[in-house]
C-alpha cells in the first residue's frame, strides 16, 4: 500500500517523515496545531539538505508560540498560556530530535520538557508531576487521576517508545483512559525524555526493575487499586512491556503497542545498513540508537549491548494475560515481529490484533491515528479492571 502526503509528508525521506508524523499525531490532543506544522514543513521542503534546518525551523516556531505564551501568562490568561507553552514545548522537542547529543541538544530538551510540562499542568488540573524511586535516584513521571473517582481506582503505566516521552503518552494514553475511570502513570524509564536528556540514565535491558519501581510507587498510592494495574508499552516500549510482564508479575496485565524486540541487536544492525546505504532511509537518525545505549561513540558497542534485548527466551514466561497491537502495513518493524512474538507468549490469555490500512493505525504504534490503538486496547483492558 502507498503512504499518502499524511504519513509521508516528505517523500523519499523517511526520517524526516516519521518524525513528523509523530508531532502531527498529537493534534486531536491539542499538543500541536495543523496549520503551525504546515507552516514549518512548507519552510522544509526546499532545506531537506541542509543539516541545521530542522532545528532552526522547529525552535523557530517553538519560540515563537513561547513569546505569547509569556504574554498570556503575565496578562493572567493561564489556560492560553497552557496551550501555547504546551505546543511550543511540543514544537521543541520536535527540533531536538536531530541534534547530535551535546549541550546544545540538552538545553533544548530541558527547554521542551519545561514548557510541555508548564502547558500540562495548566490545562489538566488532574495532572501531577510526580518521582518514582529508583535505585538511589528517581524516575520523573506525570500522573493523570481520572476526574470524578473516589477511593481506589484503576490504573495503567504507561512507559515510552524510544523516541517519544512521557509529556506525549499521558495525553493520547491519559486522557482516554482518564475517561474510563482509571489512573495513568506516564513515565520516563531509563533511556527516555527527560530521563535520558537531563538525568542521563540510558537504556537497559532488563526493564524489569523500571516496571517494578513503578509498580512500587503506584501500590503505595492511596488512590489506586493495587490489584488493578496494567503496564504498557508503544513502540520499542512494546519489548520492555513484554520484559515487564515476563518477570513482573504484579502487574493484573500487559500490553505491547508494537512488537518489539525479538532480536535488537539484529534488528539494529540491519538499520545501521540501510542508513550507510541512505541516511534518509529509516525512521531514526544515524546517532538515536547509540545515544540511549550510552554508547555515542561506539556503534559496535551499542550493537553488542543491544544484544540483551530479546525476547527469543523470555517470551515464554509471560503468563498472565498480554495483548500485542500492531500494524499490517508497519515499515518500521515489519508484521512478522508481531506473529512471532504472539506464538511465544506463554500465557494461555494472549492477544493479537493486526490493524489493517481499512480499520485506521495502520502506521508504526499508530503514530498515524493513536486513537484506534488506545480504544483498541482500552476495550481489552476493561474487564480486567472488572
Amino acid at each position: 500500500m502507498a503512504n499518502g502526503p499524511w504519513v509521508e509528508h516528505f517523500p523519499g525521506n523517511m526520517v524526516w517523515s516519521n518524525a513528523c508524523l509523530v508531532t502531527k499525531g498529537m493534534a486531536p490532543y491539542g499538543a500541536v496545531a495543523l496549520g503551525e506544522i504546515d507552516e514549518v514543513c512548507e519552510r522544509l521542503r526546499s532545506r531537506q539538505n541542509e543539516p541545521d534546518a530542522w532545528r532552526e525551523e522547529w525552535c523557530v516556531m517553538g519560540a515563537r508560540l513561547e513569546k505569547v505564551a509569556d504574554a498570556a501568562e503575565a496578562a493572567g490568561h493561564r489556560m492560553t498560556a497552557g496551550n501555547y507553552y504546551l505546543r511550543a514545548g511540543m514544537y521543541y522537542f520536535t527540533g531536538e530530535r536531530f541534534i547530535i547529543p551535546g549541550e546544545q541538544k540538552r538545553e533544548i530538551g530541558r527547554k521542551s520538557i519545561e514548557l510541555q510540562t508548564r502547558g500540562i499542568l495548566r490545562r489538566y488540573s488532574n495532572v501531577e508531576k510526580v518521582e518514582v524511586p529508583y535505585e538511589g535516584t528517581t524516575l520523573p513521571a506525570l500522573f493523570m487521576k481520572a476526574p470524578g473517582v473516589s477511593g481506589r481506582a484503576p490504573m495503567v503505566v504507561v512507559f515510552n517508545g524510544m523516541d517519544n516521552c512521557k509529556e506525549m503518552s499521558v495525553l493520547f494514553a491519559g486522557l482516554e483512559f482518564a475517561a474510563r475511570g482509571w489512573h495513568t502513570l506516564a513515565i520516563d524509564g531509563p533511556g527516555q525524555g527527560e530521563s535520558l536528556r537531563l538525568r542521563d540514565l540510558y537504556a537497559r535491558h532488563d526493564y524489569e526493575v523500571p516496571g517494578a519501581a513503578a509498580y512500587d510507587y503506584v501500590a503505595a498510592r492511596p488512590d489506586v487499586d493495587p490489584q488493578k494495574v496494567a503496564v504498557m508499552g508503544y513502540s520499542f516500549g512494546g519489548y520492555y512491556a513484554s520484559r515487564i510482564a515476563a518477570f513482573e508479575k504484579r502487574y493484573v496485565a500487559g500490553v505491547a503497542m508494537s512488537a518489539l524486540h525479538w532480536d535488537l541487536a539484529a534488528w539494529q544492525a540491519e538499520i545501521k545498513r540501510k542508513q550507510e546505504a541512505d541516511p534518509k532511509g529509516t525512521s531514526q537518525s544515524t546517532f538515536h540508537f547509540r545515544w540511549i545505549m550510552g554508547c555515542i561513540d561506539d556503534g559496535d558497542a551499542a550493537i553488542e549491548k543491544a544484544r540483551r534485548f530479546s525476547l527469543a527466551d523470555v517470551a515464554g514466561q509471560i503468563s498472565g494475560p498480554f495483548l500485542i497491537v500492531h500494524a499490517q502495513d508497519d515499515k518500521v518493524v515489519p508484521v512478522a515481529s508481531a506473529h512471532k512474538l504472539y506464538e511465544a507468549v506463554g500465557s494461555p490469555r494472549k492477544h493479537l490484533k493486526i490493524l489493517t490500512a481499512e480499520e485506521g493505525g495502520a502506521y508504526h504504534a499508530q503514530a498515524d491515528n493513536r486513537q484506534v490503538g488506545i480504544d483498541y486496547i482500552a476495550d481489552w483492558i476493561a474487564p480486567y479492571f472488572g
